[in-house]
């Protein structure tokens, strides 16, 4: 078929611009600070009183964006604002705000710690591909010169529809990256403020030229740990294990934020998008449209939170403000996006009740967080533990023959789903005797493998198959065999 043939070589090919281009960007951001854009050079005389009223404009716009990110620095130990860099605005207010950390990622390298990363660090790096870009932000996985992992670069897209609005409107390239770079800076202190083992590490950042050159401190990048992007569809397909771990790891997450430094935080863009996996831990890794900011309320109808198919008021407490709010936003965001699709399918059937309860309870906003914290671990001890498979009878292992120190050779394999194996059948067990049961349930199997290998959660991995030609020595495995089939093999 030529014509797919062609199909598919323009696409390689277009793909190929677009990663030219965008690598292209990345280097121009990063490692070319040192080209300066001139303000207004070009204008003709006759518009400096136009140019002059949006400068005042766009002024106004960095002194708001500023604003958002003064309730961020308190409280904390800092120092003062010895050289002007936050501004009037800023030295008015309470003295315990953190003037460190604003200068930090205002001016220089962010080095505070020995084992940051700064503007040096980005002098050798290499692109290995684009990550994402929006409408504000660009993220690039790159290696950088004498580190073993790669890193993630966020930076501001020159060619998002942010920038190129703002200099639309403003007719400041300059001004405009400063203004689009206030959510990387709002990011870098929530990063600063929320650390917690389920929020992307930052590992350092640049603001202006290698160096920290002055004069340059609009452009800011940003150094995070690199994850990989969560795939929904991808994670639908793995074992029910996998998929309670991305739920428990999110509501310990939202547990953390319900009462962070900060105060409770809301993740207002809640979507699977904002997080990835790091060995197999979920992690969120945009921050710039979480929120701290109490909702104000007169009466308990001020404090309604509206989601496509369903309401919900809460109580408008004796301070005026509407109580847990931000906390119950984030937990029906995790039932509608996560538990509804990750945590039904494929329980155990000795968990299905315990599992129903939360799907129940954060659905209908019947449990705080606390609560929905509680039940995900009770259900995580049970799991671990085994307790759960109490009322499997102990007779079941009976009926196979153990061959401890052996594994097998000339393997007859079969295909479950899920499996940790796309080649043949390989699910957790807490011991030989659900192994025992899992086989027993499966009418193709006839023995299974313990290897030793193990889970997040300390479970075995068990391999199921239909048969095997020999028996060889493995110190680390042990072989059941199904008792009828032993005798087959000895009469024959």
């Amino acid at each position: 078929m030529p014509g797919m043939g062609n199909s598919l070589r323009a696409a390689a090919l277009l793909a190929f611009v677009v990663l030219s281009v965008l690598v292209t960007l990345l280097i121009s951001s990063v490692q070319q600070f040192g080209a300066r854009i001139s303000h207004f050079s070009t204008a003709p005389s006759g518009d400096d009183e136009e140019l002059a009223s949006l400068r005042e404009a766009l002024i106004h716009q960095l002194n708001e964006r500023r604003k958002e990110i003064i309730p961020l620095l308190s409280p904390g130990v800092g120092d003062d604002d010895e050289n002007g860099l936050l501004g009037e605005s800023f030295s008015q207010r309470d003295s315990t705000l953190d003037y460190s950390l604003w200068n930090e990622i205002t001016v220089g390298s962010g080095k505070t710690h020995l084992d940051e990363m700064g503007c040096d660090s980005l002098a050798d790096m290499q692109a290995v591909e684009i990550l994402g870009s929006g409408y504000t932000k660009l993220v690039v996985k790159v290696n950088l010169a004498g580190e073993s992992e790669p890193v993630a670069l966020k930076l501001v897209n020159e060619q998002g529809i942010d920038m190129g609005k703002c200099v639309e409107d403003f007719k400041d390239p300059r001004g405009c990256r400063e203004l689009v770079s206030f959510k990387l800076r709002k990011e870098m202190v929530l990063l600063q403020r929320l650390q917690h083992p389920n929020v992307i590490k930052l590992k350092g950042h640049c603001a202006g030229g290698p160096g920290g050159r002055e004069g340059e401190a609009e452009r800011v990048t940003v150094i995070l740990e690199q994850g990989n992007p969560l795939q929904m569809i991808q994670l639908l397909q793995s074992s029910w294990e996998d998929r309670f771990r991305v739920c428990l790891d999110l509501v310990r997450l939202l547990h953390f934020l319900s009462q962070s430094p900060l105060g409770s935080v809301a993740l207002l863009d809640f979507q699977p998008r904002q997080f990835v996996t790091v060995s197999g831990s979920l992690k969120l890794t945009d921050l710039d449209d979480a929120s701290a900011e109490e909702t104000t309320c007169h009466t308990d109808a001020d404090c309604t939170l509206q989601f496509p198919h369903r309401n919900f008021t809460l109580p408008c407490s004796a301070r005026g403000v509407c109580e847990g709010l931000n906390e119950k936003r984030n937990i029906y965001n995790a039932y509608r996006y996560f538990f509804t699709y990750l945590l039904p399918h494929q329980a155990p059937p000795s968990l299905t009740h315990l599992v129903d309860r939360i799907m129940n309870a954060t659905g209908e906003l019947k449990a705080d967080i606390n609560q929905t914290l509680e039940a995900f671990e009770h259900i995580l001890h049970l799991y671990k533990s085994g307790l759960h498979l109490e009322n499997l009878p102990p007779s079941i292992i009976r009926d196979y023959t153990v061959m401890r120190g052996m594994g097998t050779s000339g393997n007859v394999e079969y295909r479950c789903w899920p499996s940790y194996s796309q080649q043949g059948c390989v699910l957790s067990v807490h011991s030989a005797r659900e192994a025992a049961y899992t086989c027993n349930s499966h009418s193709q199997c006839n023995s299974f493998t313990l290897t030793g290998q193990k889970t997040w959660t300390g479970r075995l991995l068990a391999s199921f198959r239909s048969g095997f030609s020999h028996l060889v020595p493995d110190g680390t495995s042990e072989v059941y065999v199904k008792k009828t089939k032993v005798v087959e093999k000895s009469s024959a």
